[in-house]
């Protein structure tokens, strides 16, 4: 293969892990994962606290050295390429190492200049994430949710071919949040990489090309998201609610099984035909529970999700984005 079909066949296959093991002393923290991530593709690393993905995203980002297997970006390797690798990606942490007083203006003309005519245009990217009205506001005066773009903003500026986006939509406004998705939806069209790790599964469903679900340091599952979900279909109603809820009264009254699928979320095992959606809603309204959506038939990524991480921690479940309404907790 010559060295431009090398170079062609690394931009198709930008991300590459190949049986990857993570140790940290006896603790295997990722277990021969293997996943990768082309052009032009996003993809998002789905998985509750402690399932592997921090430790596989940080040896791609070249943080960390693994016990076994292979990462490659771009087909270099993140730790003994790093200077060369280093112009072609863009990171996105969620705790940003920006000095306090730091202004936006100034800190985004600062990474610019590293990457001299390679850069975007810094004043131009700062009114792209809608940071223009708190320019010259230090860092540590920003919101959470304007940190969060400033550290996007910070990521993006050197054209990366690759972006590592951890948590872009975390803190911010519904606004805001439908900039980052515009950005994530650009980056895609300009042919870049975009990995995503996410806790909103919403953005996850919107925005993925495909997904990886991580638990307990394994791949345990991966497909589009309409994959993941066509393959999860089953007969059945979902509806959530804040209410306290007896679920063997409802059950009884229905004539069937009514689950919990986590916390405020409610299954009920009964066909999703309008005569039945009829019984479930009336029994609601006779009761006085309030209802922030309900479903019927195919589950959703969220559900899937749950599945598949059944023995994690109730308190690592990912939160749910906006599609699936929930009050109290936003």
């Amino acid at each position: 293969m010559s060295a431009a079909q090398s170079d062609l066949a690394a931009r198709d296959q930008a991300v590459v892990v190949d049986d990857l093991v993570i140790r940290y002393g006896a603790v295997t923290a990722v277990d021969q994962v293997s996943w990768t991530a082309s052009a032009g593709e996003v993809v998002a690393v789905l998985g509750p606290n402690g399932a592997g993905k921090s430790s596989t995203i940080e040896t791609l980002e070249g943080y960390r050295q693994p016990a076994s297997g292979r990462v490659s970006v771009l087909g270099l390797d993140p730790v003994s390429d790093g200077r060369a690798l280093a112009p072609r990606i863009g990171v996105m942490l969620q705790r940003n190492g920006v000095y306090l007083t730091m202004r936006p203006r100034e800190v985004l003309r600062l990474f610019a200049a590293y990457y001299e005519d390679r850069a975007l245009d810094p004043d131009a990217l700062l009114t792209r994430v809608g940071l223009d009205s708190v320019a010259t506001t230090p860092w540590r005066r920003l919101s959470g949710g304007e940190q969060q773009r400033l550290s996007l903003a910070l990521a993006l500026v050197g054209r990366p071919e690759v972006a590592f986006l951890d948590e872009p939509t975390a803190m911010i406004d519904p606004a805001a949040r439908q900039i980052v998705r515009d950005l994530v939806s650009e980056l895609r069209g300009d042919g870049v990489c975009v990995v995503l790790t996410t806790h909103d599964l919403d953005d996850a469903e919107r925005l993925a090309d495909r997904v990886v679900i991580m638990d307990h340091g394994k791949v345990v599952a991966t497909g589009t998201p309409a994959e993941l979900t066509a393959s999860s279909t089953a007969d059945g109603i979902v509806f959530d609610t804040a209410a306290t809820l007896d679920i063997s009264l409802l059950g009884e009254n229905l004539g069937c099984v009514v689950s919990v699928v986590h916390a405020d979320l409610y299954r009920v095992d009964l066909a999703p035909t309008p005569a039945n959606l009829s019984r479930l809603t009336t029994w609601l309204a006779d009761n006085d529970v309030p209802v922030g959506g309900i479903r019927a038939g195919k589950r959703s990524l969220e559900e899937v999700f749950l599945r598949l991480t059944a023995e994690s921690n109730s308190a690592d479940v990912p939160k749910v984005g906006r599609r699936s309404t929930r009050r109290g907790r936003r």
